[in-house]
């Protein structure tokens, strides 16, 4: 394999599947829609990525967010020729990012097929933005027509160094022209990619279409689970369970990817019915940590808090459980960062290290990975750097219990609950 630069296309390869894109799915099985889980009472989500697209009509997406990948992409077999610049991604001046496909060359650009016959734009965040788990969505109105192959996905951020399908994939949206009221939601990894990759669909009643209108497209990712939603309908969910025993690729960061290709072996082609140019709109992209403290307690194992012991601020005082008692040292808030916070300072695992027992205590807030953290649906709360859990020492829920983290386990030790104040 040969690692190229991202500003280039990923890596191209498997004749008959993508690492762009999943090449066919005729092995999905939906599953039945029911209603998102509420989130919990009072709680809010920190925000560790937000892109509204405000801004001049006409103007790029923010180059601080969002890399431009240029070139075609032979493994999927996709038509277009993807561009930089604003031809083919743009603000509207509306609060909306469109990303357009045209049927034209301005460049006389060279495709795997010859000479190219489409544009199109493909946005990541490689290198600027990854996360592990959190609340991944956007709002956003696809286009339609036979050969449009419009996604919302994200690969692993180890990419380079691992390979495609080893890094992973989750692919929250993905819609081809032939089934318009129809979106897929998939995860690949080694041993079940391409056509074998697991996922479900999610049907629009009564006939509707995708491109008709705005919907909202989302993962819920914690340790050892994903599951997709369409506008808050949860339709399937994804743990180790489901892979047969091979290897679960999805507790580590990854990146978001955005883009509209056109043709390839799953879609096909556009024909005479295809109009162009099409447009994907896209209203935002944001992604949350889930549940996190905003000034409120953070609740454990019999009721009790978690609690700074004595109200210290020195570095290095013990993260505890605690009677409930409604001081400052049980009062927490979530950074945008990705923090816990309580007396001005950071809940941090000691000597940032990512072994089972290793304690927490408050420290000042330094930027490293030992205090990022993020909050589950499941109701873990997640050390990103260890991908370990916060638990309770033993089991116990006697004042003074010495936090840790631990592998999750999904044992009542590691389950809280956020409260705002």
């Amino acid at each position: 394999m040969t690692v190229r630069a991202l500003s280039t296309p990923l890596p191209r390869r498997f004749a008959l599947c993508a690492v762009a894109l999943l090449c066919w799915v005729g092995t999905m099985t939906a599953a039945p829609a029911h209603a998102a889980p509420a989130p919990v009472a009072g709680a809010a989500a920190a925000t560790t990525f937000a892109d509204e697209f405000n801004g001049a009509a006409g103007s790029a997406v923010d180059g601080g967010k969002w890399q431009t990948e240029t070139g075609d992409n032979v493994s999927n077999h996709e038509r277009q020729y993807y561009t930089a610049g604003t031809s083919n991604a743009a603000l509207d001046g509306q609060g909306n990012l469109v990303i357009t496909a045209r049927k034209e060359n301005p460049a006389n650009y060279t495709c795997w097929y010859g000479r190219c016959e489409y544009t199109s734009a493909r946005l990541n965040t490689a290198g600027r933005f990854t996360s592990t788990y959190g609340h991944v969505e956007t709002r956003m109105k696809i286009p339609r027509g036979q050969g449009i192959w419009p996604a919302f996905w994200m690969l692993g951020d180890d990419l380079g160094s691992v390979g495609w399908p080893n890094s992973g994939e989750i692919d929250i949206m993905e819609n081809v022209g032939f089934e318009p009221g129809t979106v897929h939601g998939t995860i690949h990894g080694p041993g079940y990619s391409g056509s074998g990759g697991i996922g479900a669909a999610y049907s629009l009643p009564s006939g509707q279409a995708f491109a008709d209108a705005f919907h909202t497209f989302a993962v819920d990712w914690a340790p050892d689970s994903i599951t997709w939603s369409v506008d808050g309908n949860v339709y399937q969910r994804r743990t180790p369970a489901d892979l047969g025993g091979r290897s679960w690729v999805f507790n580590k960061p990854f990146f978001v990817i955005l883009n509209l290709a056109v043709g390839g072996y799953w879609p096909g082609d556009p024909d005479a019915s295809t109009s162009f140019p099409q447009q994907l709109v896209v209203d935002y992209v944001r992604v949350t940590t889930g549940n996190t403290a905003t000034g409120g307690t953070i609740t454990g194992l019999g009721g009790k808090c978690v609690d700074v012991a004595g109200a210290a601020t020195a570095n290095g005082t013990a993260v505890q459980l605690y009677d409930c008692n409604g001081t400052a040292a049980q009062k927490w808030t979530a950074g945008s960062d990705g923090t816990i916070r309580a007396l001005g300072k950071c809940l941090d695992v000691k000597d940032g290290s990512t072994a089972d027992g290793a304690q927490l205590q408050l420290w000042d807030c330094n930027g490293t990975a030992a205090q990022r953290w993020a909050v589950s649906g499941a109701r873990d709360i997640v050390g990103i750097q260890a991908n370990k859990c916060m638990d309770a020492t033993g089991n116990s829920s006697a004042n003074g219990t010495r936090l840790q983290i631990w592998t999750c386990a999904g044992t009542a030790n590691q389950k809280w609950t956020v409260n705002a104040a």
